[in-house]
């Protein structure tokens, strides 16, 4: 992978690059920025917004119900003890058991699709810089069509120093 960055004291700079950088012709995707902190009140924290992590969870949590119902349900009629005049089936003792397995299917679907979603774990050099966790910006370009235009649009958007992946 070819990358050329920039690392940026402070979110305004970072946002004119990312906003120079799209004047210039540079595609969206090609665009990365990575920071220590969300900077939610600046445009490029907005890029990934939409996700469907709160319907892949939500999904988690049905199933998981499912499967606790399904295991209460199975486990009273295979072994019918009949205590003191109650039902076989006694749905308030269940609901510990559904809440449980609907927390457990909510939280499992949630570890998984954010790994699957986030690329974790990889063995692929992404674009990163020690800096940033020192409270710096990387705006990055990866595998940029034209080398010469991005190192100058970074440049003149308060920067020293262009490295290059």
């Amino acid at each position: 992978m070819k990358a050329i960055y920039g690392l940026y004291p402070d979110p305004d700079s970072a946002q004119h690059a990312v906003d120079e950088l799209r004047k210039g012709g540079v595609p969206d995707r090609s665009i990365t920025v990575i920071s220590s902190q969300p900077y939610e009140e600046y445009q490029f924290s907005h890029r990934y917004k939409q996700t469907w992590l709160f319907w892949i969870a939500a999904g988690g949590g049905v199933a998981g119900l499912a499967a606790g119902l399904t295991l209460a349900y199975i486990t009273e009629t295979s072994w019918p003890l009949v205590t003191g005049g109650m039902p076989i089936v006694a749905w308030w003792p269940n609901i510990i058991i559904m809440f449980e397995l609907t927390m457990l299917g909510a939280i499992l679907a949630t570890v998984v699709s954010l790994f699957v979603t986030t690329g974790l774990p990889t063995k692929d050099s992404k674009v990163y810089d020690p800096e940033v966790s020192q409270g710096k910006i990387l705006v990055a370009v990866e595998e940029p069509a034209d080398d010469a235009l991005v190192e100058r649009t970074l440049k003149a958007s308060g920067i020293e120093e262009v490295k290059r992946v």
